[in-house]
């Protein structure tokens, strides 16, 4: 063989060389999505996200997923909503901390022509095209009816919930007050509204406790407020006179139910809210919008210690796939 076919063969092995690299090259996003959730720290969280990046990485989107230190700062939400828009984003999945001093920055958005979903937690907006996430009456009335079936006699019961400007929180009590009224052996001896902090949560249940020692049923309504309500019921001798009903899936809570500070837990889905929630962002950005529902609800379903250990309660309270 020649130099010049020497040179020619090495210049075809070097273009099926390229070639093939390029073959495995993944094709460019089709869309940019950003996910501004409540927070980047707890379980439940972490479980949206996992779920989103799965969705993404289905449907080749571009996702960016940020949130606040705390599920108290509605402004930083929106000062992130608003950056968002600035470098692009085409849908905005989001949780709101703030039902109604959320919705301008949502307004806003979808003014520049961002598609809205909304995910775990509404928002006063009428820009939003499909709210995927737990129906929190319906979840509320749950953990009451828990409570209900394993208490005997009259219920003397004690609320720990959050941000009185978060729709799902006060949906889940308004769920639990019904429900309790409806039953005529049962009352509500005192209320707290706390931080989205399970050591504040800890703290404020504690006081709850000692000035209302009647108090037999807790129900706390998300997962720091049912990390802090468990301890708080450890660390006063109190697993035999509580029964605590908890929302969402925690190491802590999880530990709880088996050592008795927790007696039922109310799980949701976020692993499907965030994956669903990604997926309806690329339904609307490729002309499949007439596909959404209004409202999708995930599935929730309670976990008592007897049933702790069996494959759906064991699916529900470990949702990362």
């Amino acid at each position: 063989m020649g130099r010049t076919e020497r040179a020619a063969v090495g210049l075809a092995a070097g273009l099926l060389l390229l070639s093939a690299c390029g073959a495995n090259t993944p094709p460019a996003p089709l869309h940019s999505v950003t996910l501004v959730a409540k927070s980047t720290q707890t379980e439940f969280w972490l479980s949206v996200f996992a779920g989103a990046e799965a969705a993404a990485a289905e449907y080749n989107l571009e996702l960016t997923t940020v949130g606040p230190e705390t599920e108290e700062d509605y402004e930083t939400q929106n000062e992130m909503i608003a950056q968002a828009v600035e470098a692009g984003t085409e849908a905005l999945v989001f949780s709101a901390i703030d039902f109604e001093k959320n919705a301008p920055a949502v307004d806003a958005a979808a003014q520049a022509g961002v598609r809205i979903v909304s995910i775990d937690s509404g928002v006063d907006s009428s820009q939003v095209s499909t709210y995927i996430g737990t129906d929190n009456y319906a979840a509320g009335q749950m953990a009451a009816q828990a409570a209900l079936e394993q208490v005997e006699g009259p219920l003397s019961v004690g609320l720990v919930n959050y941000d009185e400007g978060t729709a799902n929180g006060q949906e889940r009590e308004r769920g639990v007050l019904d429900a309790l009224a409806r039953c005529g052996r049962a009352s509500v001896a005192a209320e707290i509204t706390t931080l989205v902090d399970a050591g504040q949560a800890r703290e404020d249940t504690a006081a709850l406790l000692a000035g209302h020692p009647d108090i037999n049923v807790l129900v706390a309504f998300n997962e720091p407020t049912s990390v802090g309500a468990a301890q708080a019921v450890e660390e006063l001798g109190l697993e035999e006179q509580v029964f605590l009903v908890g929302f969402d899936s925690n190491v802590a809570t999880i530990e709880g139910l088996q050592t008795g500070s927790v007696d039922a837990l109310v799980v949701q889905n976020p692993y499907a809210m965030g994956y669903l929630g990604v997926e309806s962002a690329y339904r609307l950005l490729t002309g499949q919008a007439e596909e959404l529902a209004p409202m999708v609800d995930t599935s929730t379903q309670i976990v008592y210690r007897s049933n702790l250990f069996s494959l759906d309660s064991q699916k529900a309270l470990f949702a990362f796939g």
